[in-house]
């Protein structure tokens, strides 16, 4: 391996994770790690003094560039849009803020920023970027990206999902989630459920799924014990199609037909119960779903 490829290789899981964080596609950010790659082995012949610094300002730009893009594709989306999920090692729930920053739910409220509001609060909240590093990332001024920092921080505040700490009540609320689920037990999910619970599943048009947001402990649990009794009469064994993994950093569920995934899920779970459920269906957000990714920042 040459020095060049060797230096990119120590960032590559860096790269990833910072352009993942900005595009919410497995696919779009590996495709900007390997243009990064590019760009990094055909610069000048000159000295870098920061290979990490210097990485992360291409990976930024060239994130942005395709968010712009992405953006526009998901104004025509059919239903509500979820991130592509992605399977994380164990090690990525050690550290509490890329679990969270990586997670489905805080990746869904990083849609509602600009492109720029997204690049600034990713680079200073998650990797912590100084505002003169970020702002020679954008091509702005440090004043600019104090302000545009302030006012995605504020915004992201407002509509962050709170997460529960208590690693114990969360495993107790999965664990009843699951057999609520699997065993019918209408009144028992329904007790999981908090009363705001809203239910996103995505599928894009290509596979059935809720076309609007579910709202409500009753409307939620039926609408999860009907996929289930539909997938049952498909399936009769749900319990060999069900598996746990690490979802976005979380514990979570995929669900397979004939080794193929057909659902990636993860819960939020705040003050014992829990206060969403994210449901991915769309087939053309699951190929990656058989590799595990690590994940740095």
């Amino acid at each position: 391996m040459s020095d060049d490829a060797a230096v990119f290789d120590r960032h590559r899981s860096l790269l990833f994770t910072l352009s993942y964080e900005l595009l919410g596609s497995v696919a779009d950010a590996e495709d900007v790690v390997q243009e990064a790659y590019l760009r990094w082995s055909g610069r000048p012949a000159e000295p870098v003094e920061n290979p990490r610094a210097y990485l992360a300002q291409v990976v930024t730009r060239l994130s942005l560039n395709r968010l712009r893009t992405l953006a526009r594709r998901r104004e025509d989306y059919v239903g509500p849009w979820l991130p592509e999920p992605l399977l994380t090692t164990p090690d990525v729930a050690d550290d509490v803020v890329l679990a969270e920053s990586v997670s489905l739910a805080l990746l869904v409220v990083l849609e509602s920023l600009t492109p720029r509001e997204r690049a600034v609060f990713v680079l200073r909240e998650v990797f912590g970027y100084g505002h003169d590093e970020i702002a020679g990332a954008l091509g702005s001024t440090a004043v600019a990206v104090r302000q545009v920092a302030h006012r995605a921080r504020r915004q992201v505040q407002a509509r962050r999902p709170r997460f529960t700490a208590d690693a114990a009540t969360a495993d107790r609320v999965r664990t009843e989630f699951e057999r609520s689920v699997l065993t019918g037990d209408l009144q028992g999910l329904m007790d999981v459920l908090a009363p705001d619970v809203v239910l996103l599943s995505d599928g894009g048009g290509v596979v059935s799924a809720a076309r609007r947001p579910i709202h409500g402990p009753d409307p939620v649990a039926r609408f999860l014990l009907g996929v289930v009794a539909k997938s049952a009469a498909a399936s009769p064994n749900m319990y060999s199609r069900i598996e746990h993994a690490m979802v976005n950093g979380d514990r979570g569920w995929l669900t397979r037909l004939d080794r193929r995934v057909t659902s990636a899920i993860q819960v939020v779970i705040a003050d014992g119960r829990i206060s969403q459920v994210l449901m991915v269906n769309n087939p053309q957000k699951l190929v990656t779903l058989d590799e595990h990714h690590r994940l740095t920042r």
